[in-house]
């Protein structure tokens, strides 16, 4: 049972005006083969859920600027610590998807001013190591709202928060969608306006991001502190030749 959720109408972009909108955001910086690869995590099990609306919307975008997405459904997720060992297959998908990505978009709901559990469920199921690897260090970071009421940034300040707790490189810009409910029709599809042209400047500038930092992810997170643990002492440039000092 795979629990990355089917796209629908992946290459249909209705509220997008190509003429303005780059399909390589990052020309110049690096180059786009292979696809950048993007995990996207939503905050709402609702059959109608807006955080979910939110990041399909993205997922299409980042799939017409190149990249390759994958949504996880968290329907099944235990709660952390509910299972022993957190050996469930969600969580062991989970921890697979982030492993996977070179970046990420995570979009909650705004309950009671902040993220809801089911988001907070799913990073707090993402360990800073695990087997040695790291499913979130040195990853780029989106981070999207949704809200019932009117405009608030204290889901995406926390989530923010978490991002850097989990070092991971959060991109400067964001998005926050007020009053969710009308700003997408029967279909499930974002009505163009200013909250949908935001998601494209994030979503561009996430690609950007991922784009320039992935030649130099694992020198951006060397850490002094992890060599000296690990008895790994700094190979200089000479001692990489194998030539003795004088």
């Amino acid at each position: 049972m795979s629990r990355i959720r089917t796209l629908p109408d992946p290459d249909h972009l209705p509220a997008l005006r190509t003429e303005f909108a780059h399909r390589n955001p990052a020309l110049g910086l690096g180059t786009i083969e292979p696809p950048p690869r993007i995990l996207l995590l939503y905050g709402s099990l609702r059959e109608r859920s807006f955080s979910r609306l939110a990041v399909e919307e993205a997922a299409r975008l980042l799939q017409w600027f190149g990249c390759e997405t994958r949504i996880f459904d968290p329907s099944d997720l235990p709660l952390p610590d509910q299972v022993e060992g957190d050996d469930h297959p969600a969580v062991h998908e989970l921890r697979e998807l982030s492993l996977w990505s070179e970046g990420q978009v995570w979009c909650s709901p705004e309950r009671h001013g902040q993220v809801t559990g089911i988001l907070k469920a799913q990073i707090d199921h993402l360990p800073l190591a695990i087997g040695g690897r790291r499913p979130t260090q040195g990853r780029t970071l989106a981070v999207m709202q949704v809200s019932a009421g009117s405009q608030s940034f204290n889901t995406i300040n926390t989530l923010r928060v978490l991002g850097r707790w989990m070092r991971m490189v959060t991109i400067p810009n964001q998005s926050s969608i007020a009053k969710a409910y009308l700003e997408f029709d029967e279909n499930g599809r974002m009505k163009p306006s200013s909250y949908y042209d935001r998601i494209v400047d994030v979503m561009e500038e996430l690609v950007r991001f991922t784009v320039l930092l992935r030649p130099h992810a694992k020198q951006l997170v060397d850490r002094y502190s992890e060599r000296k643990d690990q008895d790994q002492p700094v190979a200089t440039h000479v001692e990489k030749a194998g030539l003795a000092r004088g």
